[in-house]
């Protein structure tokens, strides 16, 4: 009996599907989104229905639709991986062609109700697609050139199709995730060392052009990355954000200024305070405290969910999984890098905190994976 026979044949009653959910990971999702409802009504000045309301509405839409997903057994998703998948790459195409401009990027679809952001539907879908593909090739084969060039294309395709946009941020997670995938699925190390080699020595290269006559990069880009190496430089130009972000983030210390008492974000001086800086709100709030906290409640998300991939005799389920766990922990990561000035300022939200709708919903559908890994897996 083949493994998709015997998980028809063993899936769950609806009722038990209920039961089988994994709770604690439900009820940690719901306290990070209810830490972002407290911070969007504090950044908003005790309002409301300016930021908090519309999120709430946001997410128990992607709370439904998490449950959804999760009561489809999920060997249906992993058929629907491609279609999945191609899907995402035509609605990159058509931002590229009808999308609607915001800030200097066309990132955006507008369906009326809605703006939906494609690059966020990919991060999941890649996944998917990286999954289904290890779980249909051998072993024998997977760390085989030819074998890890058709993932190397399925990753590059869409990452491409983003940088259009531009939209560095997402590429970079787009990146990350999809070789995490590869590398639990059993690609050699060697082909990872190579690529770190390659991107070490193009670092190199770039810093050792400048002033050239083969210099690789223009001048303001370079520009660019002295504002990153030294803020302190343009503190008022390019420097502003993470100047004024760092400066939050002092002036929080250990315990915060109080709720709704942050001066950065009251008086306007921390760039996107609801969306990109929320996470310095919270930390000038609530400090040192505050801030360890909502990292805290992150890593027992991951905890939960490495937990379930390792306990899933499934290899599709157990990919799928690890796939989403690190798709979300590049977001908190890359954001909070971000906002603290390790890395530069690539426009990536705080997961269930920043405000944003396209973001909120792909991670809920991910959850909604994770669930239905956790519910049909072989018991």
């Amino acid at each position: 009996m083949s493994y998709l026979e015997h998980s028809i044949k063993t899936a769950p009653s609806g009722a038990r599907k209920i039961l089988y959910l994994n709770w604690p990971l439900v009820l940690l999702l719901c306290t990070v989104a209810g830490v972002g409802f407290l911070m969007l009504y504090s950044v908003a000045g005790g309002n409301l229905s300016i930021w908090a309301e519309p999120q709430m509405k946001r997410f128990a839409l992607g709370l439904a639709v998490m449950l959804i997903v999760a009561m489809v057994p999920i060997w249906f998703w992993r058929n629907m991986s491609l279609l999945a998948y191609l899907i995402s790459l035509a609605l990159l195409i058509a931002v590229a062609l009808v999308g609607v401009e915001g800030k200097g990027a066309q990132r955006w679809i507008d369906l009326g109700f809605m703006r939906l952001q494609p690059s966020e539907l990919v991060k999941i879908t890649l996944v998917m697609l990286l999954a289904a593909y290890y779980d249909w090739l051998p072993m024998s084969r997977v760390s085989r050139p030819i074998w890890v060039l058709i993932p190397v294309g399925l990753i590059l395709t869409p990452v491409a199709l983003v940088l259009r946009q531009p939209d560095l941020g997402t590429s970079i997670l787009l990146l990350a995730a999809g070789g995490v995938v590869m590398f639990v699925a059993g690609v050699h190390w060697a082909y990872f060392a190579t690529v770190i080699l390659a991107v070490v020595a193009l670092v190199f290269a770039v810093f050792e052009s400048r002033g050239t006559d083969w210099q690789l990069l223009e001048n303001y880009q370079y520009r660019r990355i002295d504002t990153f190496l030294n803020p302190d430089n343009d503190p008022l130009g390019a420097g502003y954000h993470i100047t004024q972000s760092k400066i939050a983030l002092g002036s929080g210390g250990w315990t915060g200024r109080g709720f709704m008492q942050g001066t950065q974000s009251r008086l306007n001086f921390l760039p996107e305070k609801h969306t990109d800086f929320i996470f310095v709100t919270l930390a000038e709030e609530f400090g040192f405290i505050g801030g360890i906290s909502i990292l805290g409640l992150y890593t027992l998300i991951l905890v939960f969910c490495v937990s379930a991939a390792f306990s899933n005799k499934d290899r599709y389920s157990s990919l799928l999984i690890l796939g989403v766990a690190m798709t979300f922990f590049l977001f908190f990561a890359v954001n909070m890098a971000m906002v603290m000035g390790l890395m530069p300022v690539v426009g990536v939200p705080l997961p269930l905190v920043s405000y944003g709708g396209s973001a909120m919903l792909v991670l809920m559908v991910g959850f909604g994976l994770v669930q239905s890994a956790h519910i049909h897996k072989p018991r």
